[in-house]
């Protein structure tokens, strides 16, 4: 039997010890909604047909609750990345956005193939990037 084929990423997982700031970034500076926040523990934000999950790394190494749902602990150190799509005109919006919220541009550049990014910093730390889809499409 061989591997259907996969479609996407369903879910997104980075890490943060300040919860509150993350909801700031993600859901205030970025206009994420969050689908649900459990304190001191996740906060979860829709992105499309993505869901962004922000845990505490050391709440979700804890085993869970014997009658809790059977998800392992896990968890992870140091800063992740995350990539969000963007078309080329939407770029210099957000790039706008980003800078009239206080957000460092920690990068901006044009790919040798020709696909733009931006990056910068959530407050965790994470690195955050909006790329133009062609970033990942098939070269010659």
């Amino acid at each position: 039997m061989t591997m259907p084929d996969l479609s996407g990423v369903l879910e997104a997982a980075l890490y943060a010890d300040d919860l509150d700031a993350a909801e700031s970034f993600y859901g205030g500076v970025l206009g994420l909604p969050v689908v649900t926040r459990q304190d001191g523990r996740h906060i979860f934000f829709r992105a499309g047909q993505t869901i962004v999950l922000v845990f505490r790394p050391d709440a979700t190494r804890l085993p869970r609750d014997p009658d809790a749902l059977p998800v392992p602990p896990h968890g992870a150190d140091g800063p992740g990345h995350l990539c969000f799509p963007a078309s080329g005109r939407d770029l210099d919006d957000i790039k706008h956005h980003l800078e009239a919220n206080d957000v460092p541009i920690e990068a901006d550049f044009n790919w040798p193939h020709g696909p733009r990014s931006i990056y910068v910093r959530d407050p965790a730390g994470n690195s955050v990037e909006f790329a133009e889809p062609a970033l990942w499409e098939a070269r010659p």
